[in-house]
């Protein structure tokens, strides 16, 4: 069996080759910076006030496989839901992501079981904003049902429009993030 050489100049340019896929090896020089998963473990204590494990507290520390991008500003912690069974943690930018972490409310004191109250009530003239990477558009619109900070909730620009889905951020604003 015959080896036929496709280079017809042989192995003379290998070591250009070489040079050139050099950097798409991982090196540890090059190493990507991460969110570190105890990062999200100290916010989540910071917001509930509770330990890890204890009662108001995170069930269960964050996978430390977690690979998430760097965030360049603080972690944005919230309540998801009305029952505060779980915080929302979020990375604002530039690469956004986030995270759920599931709170043991058993035990808890009847102050943090409670729901949070409605920071928009239906029918309340409010701010909807479609935000995505570098742009921001806002219109007035109507709360087409009650919601705290961080819930979800149907609102419409106009009175024959379609319902939309946005996150409450603060009474009087609602977000639609842009995919």
């Amino acid at each position: 069996m015959e080896i036929t050489n496709p280079w017809p100049d042989g192995w003379r340019l290998a070591p250009l080759a070489a040079a050139m896929l050099l950097p798409l090896c991982d090196a540890p020089a090059k190493a990507q910076v991460r969110t570190e998963p105890a990062a999200i473990d100290r916010a989540v204590v910071a917001f509930t006030g509770a330990a890890t494990g204890t009662p108001g507290g995170a069930r269960a520390p964050a996978d430390p496989r977690l690979q998430l991008a760097a965030c360049a500003g603080p972690l944005a912690v919230s309540w998801h839901g009305n029952t505060r069974r779980s915080v929302q943690v979020e990375c604002p930018g530039p690469d956004t992501w986030r995270v759920f972490v599931a709170v043991d409310g058993a035990g808890g004191s009847a102050a943090s079981n409670r729901p949070a109250p409605p920071a928009i009530k239906r029918g309340d003239a409010l701010t909807i904003q479609v935000r995505g990477r570098g742009f921001s558009v806002q219109q007035q619109g109507e709360a087409m049902e009650n919601g705290a900070v961080g819930e979800w909730i149907f609102v419409r620009t106009a009175r024959k429009a379609e319902a939309l889905r946005a996150r409450i951020e603060r009474p009087g604003l609602a977000v639609i993030p842009a995919s």
